[in-house]
């Protein structure tokens, strides 16, 4: 206990870190923020194709956060997972307020007018499939598409996805099979077997 109050915010665990913020502690709360941001706004950013969409649901998830640390409970759920559940309430509303998914930001593909003409074409080619894997993702119904950003792209576990959508593991395991299914079939390929059935090999970089 004594080594704990020792410790500086980025060596305590995340729920010592949302123990210290429902007391009030700043330092938590920014330690917390710098340590999981990035994966919230990962998320928001493949869920809504909208930068300025996403910075605002991080904003959304962490005041949260800093609202309802108190409530949290680590035994129920890791961090991650419970962050993961609350940037995903702030999609749905954000997109059901919005009524429409945003376009791609413009800025958001890599520039290649600096690259050498032998790398050019490459370049293109690679931003013009990653552009459209992710109006792809973004075609799809909003569950098939929290559980191909989360397990496909994020790397959660199954059980952890399903502990932040609130669901079954099975129901995540039948999600995800059909959302392979349909974005496969959007990309323009043969939907492939359950046994040849591989995780997205294409990173959809934000």
């Amino acid at each position: 206990m004594r080594e704990a109050l020792r410790a500086t915010p980025g060596e305590l665990a995340d729920s010592d870190l949302m123990g210290r913020t429902a007391n009030g502690d700043r330092d938590a709360f920014a330690a917390l923020y710098r340590r999981h941001h990035a994966m919230v706004y990962r998320f928001a950013r493949l869920m809504t194709g909208s930068t300025s969409a996403a910075e605002d649901i991080v904003q959304e998830v962490f005041l949260v956060v800093m609202r309802d640390a108190g409530r949290y409970d680590p035994t129920r759920a890791a961090l991650p997972s419970y962050l993961y559940g609350v940037a995903r309430h702030q999609t749905r509303r954000r997109l059901a307020r919005d009524r429409q998914f945003v376009a791609l930001d413009p800025g958001d593909a890599e520039s290649t007018q600096h690259l050498a003409e032998d790398h050019l074409t490459e370049a293109i080619e690679r931003r013009e499939a990653l552009q459209r894997l992710r109006r792809a993702i973004l075609s799809l119904p909003r569950r098939y598409r929290e559980v191909i950003v989360l397990c496909d792209l994020q790397d959660v576990s199954y059980s952890d996805a399903s502990a932040a959508i609130g669901c079954a593991i099975g129901t995540i395991r039948s999600r995800l099979h059909r959302a392979r299914h349909l974005l496969t079939q959007k990309m323009g390929r043969a939907a492939p077997s359950e046994e040849d059935h591989q995780p997205l090999t294409m990173r959809c970089e934000v």
